[in-house]
C-alpha cells in the first residue's frame, strides 16, 4: 500500500519533468531536421518558412487579437519578435559550420548571462568560472584546421544575445499572456525575417516539396515543444524548470549524434559540461531563477 501511495505521489511531480524533456528532444530534432534544409535554402531560407509555419500555428491555437498590448508593452513585444527572429537566423547560420550541440551550448550563453546579472556570493562565480572554461574550451585557439569555424562560433554567441533579449523583453511584455505573447512576437519575427530568406533563397523557398520538412521543424521546434514548456512550467517550480533545462545542451549533442551523424571530441563534450553545470548551478543559486524560454 505504501508503494501504491508513494508512486501515485511520485507521478504528478514526473509528469511535467516527462514533459519537459519531450519538449527538449522535440527541439533538438527540429533542429535537426532543419538543417537539412540549409544546403538548399540557406539558413535566412530555413528560418523563414520556421518562422512562418510557427506563427501560423500560434495563431491558430492562442488567438493573440484578444489580447492587445499598448504602450510600453507593445514595444516590448515588437523587441521580443525581432529577437527571436534574429536569434532564429543566427542560430541556423551557426548550423551550417559547427555541429549541432556546440550551437546549443554557445547560444545558452545568452540565458545564463541574464541569470549571472544577479550574481553576487563567491559560489556564483563559480558558475561563471565554468561558464568561461567552456567557452574557451570551444574557441579556435588551437592550431588551425583542429578547432571550430570562427564564423560559425561568432554565429551562435550572437544568437544567445537575441536569447538574453527575447528572456528580458517577453518578460516585460507580459508573462501573464505568455501564449498571446509568444504568438505576436513569432509573428514579428516572421515579418522580420520571411522577406530576408525570400530574397535570400528565391524561387526555391516556395518550392512545395520543401513545406512538409518545414512545417514538421516548426511544429517540433516551437508549436508543440512551447505548449509543453508552458504546460510543465505551470507544475514545476521556476528554478526547478531553469535546472532541468540545463540538459539541452547535452540533448542538442545526442540528437546531433542520432540524426546527423555529427561526433564530439572528448574536448567538446568537456566544454558542454562546463556549460551545463553552470546553467544548472546558476538557476539553482543565483537570485530570482529566469526561464530560458525555447528559441
Amino acid at each position: 500500500m505504501s508503494a501504491t501511495s508513494g508512486g501515485a505521489k511520485a507521478f504528478p511531480a514526473a509528469a511535467p519533468i516527462a514533459l519537459l524533456l519531450i519538449a527538449m528532444i522535440s527541439i533538438q530534432a527540429g533542429a535537426a531536421l532543419a538543417k537539412t534544409l540549409l544546403p538548399v535554402i540557406g539558413a535566412a531560407g530555413a528560418a523563414a518558412l520556421r518562422l512562418a509555419f510557427a506563427s501560423l500555428m500560434l495563431l491558430v491555437v492562442w488567438r493573440p487579437w484578444r489580447t492587445r498590448p499598448r504602450g510600453k508593452a507593445m514595444l516590448s513585444t515588437v523587441v521580443y519578435g525581432a529577437a527571436m527572429g534574429a536569434m532564429n537566423l543566427l542560430f541556423y547560420s551557426a548550423l551550417r559550420t559547427i555541429p549541432l550541440g556546440i550551437a546549443v551550448a554557445l547560444e545558452f550563453t545568452g540565458p545564463l548571462t541574464v541569470a549571472m546579472a544577479a550574481a553576487r556570493r563567491p559560489l556564483d562565480f563559480l558558475w561563471v568560472a565554468l561558464a568561461a572554461l567552456g567557452l574557451v574550451l570551444l574557441l579556435p585557439l588551437r592550431s588551425a584546421g583542429d578547432g571550430l569555424d570562427p564564423a560559425g562560433i561568432a554565429y551562435a554567441l550572437a544568437a544567445g544575445a537575441c536569447w538574453a533579449l527575447y528572456i528580458v523583453f517577453g518578460r516585460r511584455a507580459g508573462v501573464a499572456h505568455g501564449g498571446q505573447t509568444a504568438a505576436l512576437g513569432m509573428l514579428v519575427g516572421a515579418a522580420l525575417i520571411v522577406p530576408i530568406g525570400a530574397v535570400s533563397a528565391g524561387a526555391h523557398l516556395w518550392a512545395p516539396a520543401l513545406w512538409p520538412i518545414a512545417i514538421g521543424v516548426a511544429l517540433l521546434s516551437s508549436a508543440l515543444p512551447y505548449s509543453l514548456e508552458m504546460i510543465a512550467l505551470t507544475r514545476l517550480p521556476t528554478r526547478t524548470f531553469g535546472i532541468l533545462m540545463s540538459a539541452e545542451p547535452a540533448v542538442a549533442a545526442l540528437s546531433g549524434l542520432y540524426f546527423l551523424g555529427e561526433r564530439l571530441s572528448a574536448l567538446q563534450w568537456a566544454a558542454i559540461v562546463c556549460i551545463m553545470a553552470a546553467s544548472g548551478g546558476s538557476a539553482a543559486t543565483i537570485g530570482p531563477a529566469v526561464d530560458p524560454l525555447p528559441d
